[in-house]
């Protein structure tokens, strides 16, 4: 255990909170927050400022920019995709958080193209990156990353359909490789799909995380609902 006392925090206000997500717990080990899509995780060479990990930092500054408050990054998500992301306020929590990642149990939700003939099952490769920084599938377990990912179709459309998604490995991309390799690319994927007019946003979003403290080692589930616009776009009523 790395501390005595485990602290819940308050949900801000709404004037407080950190634009672009929202704050599903927090203390003084982690954060997790439901992050909107079109928002970067992290900072890149082109955008430093308007990312999860900028903003969170602000927050826990509490507007004293003296102050040595931070949170360090755990995990990513692509910049389109939404959902659950997990930052620590330490150095030791963040070793911990991805020391034991892989441990962890994470759920999505993806809307793609066509109907599966297999409405369940798993898709599995090794995964490699070329210099443009595209990921695919390899058979040589030499020159590639094992990656698994399962599924679960739970409604069809006459187009599209909306799968339950876990995944086992946390690669880079995995879900939107093997479901594009699978012929059923994620809907508003440029990169691995195809532009698709009238859709507004990549369909995929991280809906539950499992995890252990590292306080308490307590079991923590956070969940979040299917994005409203994925259910519409399959008439998902459930």
């Amino acid at each position: 255990m790395l501390q005595k006392e485990r602290i819940i925090f308050k949900k801000p206000s709404k004037k407080h909170a950190p634009k672009g997500m929202v704050i599903l717990y927090e203390d003084q080990d982690i954060i997790v927050v439901n992050k909107e899509s079109g928002l970067l995780a992290v900072s890149t060479d082109k955008e430093k400022d308007k990312t999860a990990h900028f903003i969170l930092n602000d927050y826990v500054k509490k507007g004293n920019v003296r102050s040595k408050n931070r949170v360090f990054i755990v995990h990513r998500l692509d910049r389109d995709t939404s959902g659950i992301l997990v930052f620590a306020k330490s150095e030791k929590v963040k070793r911990y958080l991805q020391d034991e990642w892989a441990t962890f149990s994470k759920t999505y939700f993806a809307v793609v193209h066509g109907q599966l003939d297999d409405k369940e099952g798993e898709m599995i490769s090794y995964l490699a990156e070329n210099k443009v920084y595209i990921v695919y599938s390899v058979k040589d377990s030499a020159k590639g990353k094992l990656a698994k990912t399962g599924y679960k179709v739970l409604k069809e459309s006459g187009k599209y359909s909306l799968l339950e998604i876990q995944l086992f490995t946390g690669r880079k991309n995995q879900i939107r490789v093997h479901l594009a390799e699978k012929e059923h690319p994620v809907l508003g994927d440029k990169v691995y799909g195809r532009i698709d007019k009238g859709i507004k946003r990549l369909m995929l979003h991280a809906a539950s995380l499992t995890l252990f403290h590292p306080l308490t080692n307590e079991e923590m589930t956070f969940n979040t609902e299917i994005p409203q616009y994925f259910k519409m776009l399959v008439n998902y009523k459930a």
